[in-house]
């Protein structure tokens, strides 16, 4: 790598949304002059505000489990891993729990405990009676597969009972996602990382046969050695302004998804008492939310057609009868479960891939890497993929192949090392991935 001048930054990152301030905040501390860059006007008012910030261990892959598991411990200490100080206002970590229903579509989690077991990762085998009792409110009726609401066979039990589900003790969640971001942008300006907002990047530039800096919509050009494109459901766009994509065998594209909230059911305190729950038997998820609501996501079932977003500024913000949908998914596992007329939650965008499962990696353009497709299930992982992000960024200026050669990486917390390839944008696509929002 060529030096940047003095002055300029030595990496360029374009996103501030939680994974992109987590890279800025570990490459600030590895020495690097970094310059963020975000077309919003505030960190974290991108994808990652709409976040549902869930903190989960359970993934249908080893090196997914194991980057999760990882993950955990920074929300844990997350005061201490920013060092910001006591006055400074923190996001919050939930550990309320996580309990994922035993269904016939995830194997009955054998394999998702199986990963847990082997990297000491705590997780309860409950039995349909132990669910009952931690969640008083459901009904265990199996209604797979899951089917749309106008569908004539929609909320007919199948005859067959729930067996039971696996609860993850550390599983949680954070209350403000946005806030997340803005504590790490905080955290690398400590280090001297520099940000500018309501930048919007126009083009890639390149000299000598690697990146060169950027050009932004105004005019005004940027010269740094690295780029990092971590724009979220826009990265698809930047890797285009780039010409990065015809070596890459996975793709992402911006995806529209819809978040439900409704109010917990009479009797029961769901904000204090309830906990992240995944249900792939009636395909979603749920977490506790401010209120004593209650957040419903979509699990991506088949019957749900996928509503890809032709531009990630342009596209349809108001719900859609996939919010109802949602609501009444949950209300066959909670026949209390009150639907409200008015419509309330969150529609955003994902940076989905092709196999859900993220691009961490350099790019066929020297000096230019991407931190893509994270949207859905890498909230969790910000921190270590900033960590993971940082290392990868300093093994390839250092001259080393890592295509041929993907870097191995160790985890600090759980002492295990991964392949990074496992996140290559070349890689085949991974048929042990669940294939939706569950990665």
């Amino acid at each position: 790598m060529t030096p940047a001048p003095s002055g300029a930054p030595d990496a360029i990152i374009i996103g501030t949304g939680v994974i992109g301030a987590a890279i800025a905040f570990e490459l600030a501390k590895a020495g690097f002059r970094t310059l963020s860059l975000d077309r919003n006007a505030q960190p974290g008012h991108g994808s990652t505000a709409g976040s549902c910030a869930i903190i989960r261990m359970h993934y249908s892959t080893f090196d997914g489990t194991a980057f999760a598991w990882e993950g955990y411990h920074y929300w844990r200490d997350w005061a201490d891993y920013l060092g910001l100080g006591k006055d400074v206002p923190l996001a919050q970590f939930r550990e309320t729990g996580c309990m994922v229903m035993k269904a016939e579509a995830n194997g009955q989690l054998a394999r998702h405990m199986a990963f847990s077991a082997e990297l000491g990762c705590p997780f309860e085998d409950l039995s349909a009676d132990e669910v009952r009792a931690r969640m008083p409110i459901y009904a265990l009726d199996s209604f797979a597969p899951p089917r749309r609401a106008d569908d004539p066979e929609f909320g007919k039990p199948n005859g067959r009972t729930m067996s039971g589900a696996v609860y993850w003790p550390n599983g949680g969640y954070v209350t403000d996602p946005a806030l997340s971001a803005q504590n790490l942008m905080a955290a690398a300006a400590l280090h001297g990382a520099e940000t500018r907002l309501r930048a919007e990047v126009a083009a890639i530039l390149t000299a000598n046969g690697r990146v060169s800096g950027v050009r932004l919509a105004d005019g005004e050009e940027i010269h740094a050695p690295i780029v990092i494109n971590v724009a979220g459901p826009g990265s698809a766009h930047v890797n285009a302004l780039a010409g990065v994509t015809e070596d890459m065998t996975i793709h992402t594209r911006p995806l529209r998804q819809e978040v439900t909230h409704v109010p917990s059911p009479p009797g029961f305190d769901f904000e204090t008492d309830g906990m992240i729950v995944s249900d792939s038997d009636i395909a979603v998820y749920v977490r506790p939310e401010h209120g004593n609501h209650i957040l419903i996501g979509s699990e991506d079932p088949e019957c749900d057609p996928h509503d890809w977003a032709a531009s990630d500024t342009d596209y349809n913000r108001d719900f859609t009868d996939q919010w109802t949908t949602q609501a009444m998914r949950y209300a066959q596992r909670v026949p209390t479960l009150g639907i409200p007329s008015k419509m309330r939650g969150v529609v955003d965008l994902y940076d989905a891939s092709t196999d859900w499962i993220p691009i961490y990696d350099r790019s066929a353009l020297p000096g230019f890497y991407m931190a893509c497709g994270t949207s859905g299930n890498q909230f969790k992982n910000a921190p270590i993929a900033g960590k993971m992000m940082a290392a990868l960024v300093a093994h390839c200026e250092a001259g080393n192949d890592h295509d041929s050669q993907p870097m191995q990486f160790l985890l600090p917390y759980i002492q295990r090392s991964i392949d990074t390839g496992f996140y290559s944008r070349k890689r085949k696509i991974n048929t042990d991935s669940s294939f939706s929002v569950l990665g």
